[in-house]
């Protein structure tokens, strides 16, 4: 249980700084993309913008759960292990996820992409600290 709490923290941690990151750096070069967001889908009274902070800490705990239960089944090298944990992370949670938020919302098929491609990326180094932290 600590190894999961303590991998989870620090996956957390790193996953909020690329978090920010990325979304600066893709604001900067997709802004086209974040002129969708000008939707009363995604308006909120900033009540509840505490739990979008905390994403990165809720998954990289789930996944730092996911990976300990799993992480035997994974061989190779960390990037190798890594990578193969994010894609099946992708495959099994994201796919669904995305096909029926794309479904059942009206949101574009772009927008749905690259929360699938965010999710990926998320995973596949969440995997690469897991491995890393706790092989």
């Amino acid at each position: 249980m600590k190894q999961i709490l303590y991998s989870g923290f620090i996956a957390g941690l790193l996953l909020l700084i690329f978090g920010y990151a990325g979304l600066y750096t893709a604001v900067k070069f997709f802004p086209g993309l974040f002129l969708e967001y000008n939707n009363p889908l995604f308006n909120s009274d900033g009540s509840r913008d505490i739990l979008f902070y905390l994403h990165s800490f809720v998954i990289s705990f789930a996944l730092s759960w996911f990976w300990q239960r799993f992480k035997s089944l994974f061989h190779g090298s960390f990037v190798v292990r890594g990578l193969e944990f994010g894609c099946v992370y992708a495959v099994v949670a994201l796919l669904p996820v995305m096909w029926i938020t794309f479904s059942a919302l009206d949101v574009t098929f772009i927008m749905v992409a690259s929360w699938f491609i965010y999710g990926l990326l998320q995973a596949v180094f969440a995997g690469l600290v897991f491995s890393k932290l706790n092989p």
